[in-house]
C-alpha cells in the first residue's frame, strides 16, 4: 500500500485505498482520524473533509499503519486508545486489548455489589485498569484493589488511574500473593478475567501482538484451567461471607469453572452471556 498511494491523496481516497487494500472501514475512517490528529470517533468530520488533501507524512504514517492493521496489529495498540465502559483508556502493547465483552463482567459485578456501602472490591490481573477502572467509576464510595504480576502492565494501569483521577489501589504480584505480604482485609467482590488459551490454541497466531502471559495460562495441565484453577482454590480466604467472585473465562469453559467453583464450595452459581450469546462469565458467592 505504500508505494501504490497516489500525489496529492485525499480524505476519501485514502479510505478508499485502505478498504481496497483489505481494511474493514471503521478501521480505517479509525486509523485516518487519528493520522489527521481528530477524534476517533468523529467520523462525520470524514464525510465533511472529504476532499482535504493528506500532507506526504500523513499519507505515509497512515500508510504504515494500515499495513500495521493489515498484520493483526490491534487499532489500540496504533493509536494508543482504547474506549471501555465510557473511559478512554490509554493502551501499550504492555496490556491486552480490552474487549467489548469484558464489559458483561463488569455489569454483573456492579450488580453484585449495588446493595453495598462502600464496598470493597478486588481486580485480578488488572492489565491496562479496565475493570478496575471501570467498577471505581461507576461506584466512587468503593474500595478497588487492583493486581497485576506485570510490573510494565502495571503501569500503564496507573497511569490510566492518574489520568482518569479514580483512586484504585495497585498490587504488584502473582494473583493473591501481594494481599498476603501486606494483610489486606477480605473483599466482598473479586473479579478476573485471566489468561485462560491453551498454548495449543488455534486463535494464538492471530493474537501475536498481544502479550502472551496475558493470553495464555501457563501450568501443569496446559489446558487454558490453570490460572482460573489457582483464583477459584485461594479466594475463599479473601472474601467476606456472602462475598462474590466473578470469572471471565473461554466460550467453552464454562462447565468446566462451574464445576472448579463447586468444588471449591462456591454456592449460588450464575453464568452471563457474551455479546456473541455465548457463556463468557461464571461466578459463584461464598
Amino acid at each position: 500500500m505504500t508505494h501504490s498511494l497516489p500525489q496529492p491523496l485525499n480524505v476519501a481516497q485514502a479510505l478508499q485505498h485502505a478498504r481496497q487494500a483489505g481494511l474493514e472501514r471503521l478501521d480505517a475512517q479509525i486509523l485516518l482520524l487519528h493520522t489527521l490528529g481528530q477524534n476517533p470517533h468523529d467520523r462525520a468530520w470524514l464525510i465533511s473533509h472529504d476532499r482535504d488533501n493528506l500532507s506526504g507524512e500523513q499519507q505515509r504514517h497512515f500508510a504504515s499503519l494500515c499495513q500495521r492493521r493489515l498484520q493483526q496489529e490491534p487499532v489500540a495498540y496504533l493509536t494508543g486508545h482504547k474506549a471501555f465502559y465510557g473511559l478512554h483508556l490509554h493502551i501499550s502493547s504492555d496490556v491486552l486489548d480490552p474487549r467489548s465483552d469484558t464489559e458483561t463482567l463488569v455489569d454483573w459485578a456492579l450488580q453484585c455489589v449495588q446493595a453495598l456501602h462502600q464496598p470493597r472490591i478486588l481486580d485480578l490481573g488488572t492489565g491496562s485498569g479496565a475493570i478496575a477502572l471501570a467498577l471505581q467509576q461507576q461506584r466512587p464510595d468503593a474500595t478497588v484493589v487492583a493486581v497485576d504480576a506485570s510490573a510494565a502492565a502495571l503501569c500503564v494501569a496507573q497511569a490510566n488511574g492518574q489520568r482518569l483521577n479514580l483512586p484504585v489501589q495497585w498490587l504488584h504480584g502473582h494473583w493473591f500473593a501481594p494481599l498476603l505480604q501486606q494483610a489486606v482485609p477480605a473483599f466482598d467482590l473479586i473479579v478476573s478475567n485471566p489468561p485462560y488459551l491453551a498454548d495449543t490454541d488455534e486463535h494464538l497466531p492471530a493474537l501475536l501482538h498481544e502479550p502472551r502471559t496475558a493470553l495464555v495460562s501457563e501450568g501443569p495441565q496446559r489446558d487454558g484451567l490453570d490460572d482460573l484453577r489457582h483464583i477459584i482454590h485461594h479466594a475463599r480466604p479473601h472474601l467476606r461471607p456472602g462475598g462474590w467472585l466473578l470469572l471471565e473465562h473461554g466460550w467453552q469453559q464454562h462447565d468446566a469453572v462451574r464445576t472448579l467453583l463447586q468444588t471449591a464450595d462456591f454456592a449460588a452459581l450464575e453464568h452471563r452471556h457474551d455479546l456473541a450469546g455465548h457463556i463468557r462469565c461464571t461466578g459463584g458467592c461464598r
